[in-house]
């Protein structure tokens, strides 16, 4: 049976990483969700020292985690750089045709 933490789960892309640019939000690095459904946004609040500029000009990888920080999905960076095949809101490491 599927529960409804489950499916909620699933569509905020808990422990997904993805490919995302950062901009200042409420004294927080915060980026819109990549899955255009999911009804939080991502605050940044792990693995944040590893940034030299904050925000990061350039896009970078974060794994949504499963808790929330001021009405937002947490987010940890986790790579400061992104796959040349990685876009903006797009899942690392995953070809088209599984998308």
């Amino acid at each position: 049976m599927v529960s409804i933490r489950d499916l909620l789960s699933e569509s905020l892309a808990i422990g997904e990483t993805f490919c995302l640019e950062l901009e200042q939000r409420d004294d927080l690095l915060v980026a819109d969700h990549p899955y255009a459904a999911s009804p939080m946004d991502v605050a940044v609040v792990e693995g944040v020292e590893r940034l030299e500029e904050r925000p990061p000009t350039d896009p970078v990888e974060v794994e949504i985690v499963g808790r929330i920080v001021d009405d937002r999905i947490a987010g940890r960076v986790v790579g400061l750089e992104c796959d040349d095949d990685s876009t903006r809101g797009d899942r690392v490491g995953v070809t088209a045709s599984e998308r």
